[in-house]
């Protein structure tokens, strides 16, 4: 077999590290024929009951992980990765802005930003999970001025399945016949779910649901705030489900997109599309399957989504300003 993968993993002892870690030990995220080894972070009282977890990992005896060790100390867990998968951060809690919540999280990503650049391995990518995970991802790479642009990531991809899945329960199709789906901007209810350029079925999306009403006034909306739906019906957030996103992110970067397809993800932007350069945007993307990626250029976009695309982006903008003194010299 070939090297193995060493992918490191913070917030490893929960929920979503949980659901995320023995998938990517199955080989889900890169393939049946590539080992993986695992590098999990977490905080010293949480150490304990992730014991619990590494011991689960080994009794389910995957043939395809090679190691899997645990650390509190990010310079341990990050060396020689070829992904970080940032998925530990706090919650927000109730009264919080945005802007808060990113002042809470801002040092925890400041540090793990830093270990990236001086200890992760030589190709190392990085996917941020933990929210509000645009400007999380910005406030890493900013601290880590050795690692390329294009290897920082951030998951749109939860958005990207929730909105494909509800074009084809409105279509009465499986949710295999949605293709080129984008979710421009940020991973927040200025988020745009662009069913415009997605098609069904090979056809336009409008033209399968026959109902620009719905899908203007319900659908778009529906998409940005179904994770507030969750915690309502589930008492928590999304934690399967964002997992599966994470698999996905990994797994379409790691193999040949598709023809006639593509996926999406929150990239640093370099100006496409009208979108101010050094934003990290999401975007519709393919990649040969070596973990780079180009834009999907030339999609047409009319008044309506140019307004939509504008109003995410100064969203950022405006996260960017609020928290500016959590930035390195690499912003």
């Amino acid at each position: 077999m070939s090297k193995p993968i060493r992918v490191a993993v913070t917030g490893a002892g929960g929920q979503i590290g949980y659901a995320l870690l023995f998938r990517i030990a199955s080989g889900a995220a890169f393939g049946p024929d590539r080992p993986v080894a695992l590098s999990l972070l977490e905080i010293t009282p949480a150490l304990p009951a992730l014991q619990g977890t590494m011991m689960e990992l080994d009794d389910c005896a995957f043939p395809l992980l090679a190691d899997v060790k645990a650390s509190d100390k990010p310079e341990e867990a990050f060396a020689d990765a070829d992904w970080v998968v940032l998925v530990g951060g706090l919650p927000r809690k109730e009264g919080m802005t945005r802007a808060d919540l990113i002042r809470v999280n801002g040092p925890i990503f400041t540090g793990q930003g830093k270990a990236i650049n001086e200890v992760g391995g030589p190709n190392v990518r990085v996917l941020v999970v933990a929210n509000p995970c645009n400007t999380n991802a910005l406030i890493a790479k900013s601290h880590a001025p050795k690692v390329p642009a294009d290897r920082w990531f951030a998951m749109t991809r939860l958005d990207q399945n929730r909105a494909e899945a509800m074009l084809a329960r409105q279509a009465g199709v499986p949710v295999s016949s949605v293709t080129r789906m984008t979710i421009w901007g940020n991973h927040s209810d200025t988020q745009y779910p662009d069913y415009k350029n997605a098609r069904i079925g090979g056809k336009p999306a409008p033209e399968v649901i026959g109902n620009e009403k719905w899908l203007a006034e319900t659908y778009i909306p529906s998409v940005a705030k179904r994770g507030a739906a969750v915690i309502k019906a589930r008492g928590s957030s999304s934690a399967a489900s964002a997992a599966n996103a994470a698999i996905d992110s990994l797994y379409s970067l790691s193999h040949p997109t598709p023809k006639d397809d593509w996926f999406s993800a929150a990239v640093v932007s370099d100006g496409s599309y009208g979108v101010p350069a050094g934003l990290i945007y999401g975007y519709p993307l393919t990649s040969p399957g070596d973990g780079t990626f180009k834009i999907v250029e030339g999609l047409p976009i009319d008044d309506d989504a140019r307004h939509r695309i504008d109003a995410s982006a100064q969203e950022l903008i405006s996260e960017r300003e609020a928290v500016k003194e959590l930035f390195g010299p690499a912003i």
